[in-house]
């Protein structure tokens, strides 16, 4: 059974920074890419990132390129997410997802984890 699960969000400050994580089971992590996908209340889900099963190619959407980087560490089959410079927009339910997410739309999702950015 897939199972990935997400951790490490919170409430942050505009300008914080948080580091996201995503344990992965169930699959063989290191042969997928992975992505990063987010919801903010009342909108769809936007493509964030994706990374290549080694990791040596990367994606971003415009809205987060410069302030966050993904990473990913296939001997502890998880997937990480850097978000820096954090602005009130970001402020979304946070999920990794197997795949291109950005080209299929689809793939295994987590739980998510809710990051609020506010003063």
């Amino acid at each position: 059974e897939v199972q990935l699960v997400e951790s490490g969000g919170g409430l942050v400050q505009p300008g914080g920074s948080l580091r996201l994580s995503c344990a992965a089971s169930g699959f063989t992590f290191g042969s997928y890419y992975m992505s990063w996908v987010r919801q903010a209340p009342g909108k769809g889900p936007e493509w964030l990132s994706a990374i290549s099963t080694g990791g040596h190619t990367i994606f971003y959407a415009d809205s987060v390129k410069g302030r966050f980087t993904v990473s990913r560490d296939n001997a502890k089959n998880t997937l990480y997410l850097q978000m820096n410079s954090l602005k009130p927009e970001d402020t979304a339910v946070y999920y990794c997802a197997t795949g291109r997410w950005d080209l299929t739309r689809s793939g295994y999702r987590g739980q998510g984890t809710q990051v609020t950015v506010s003063s």
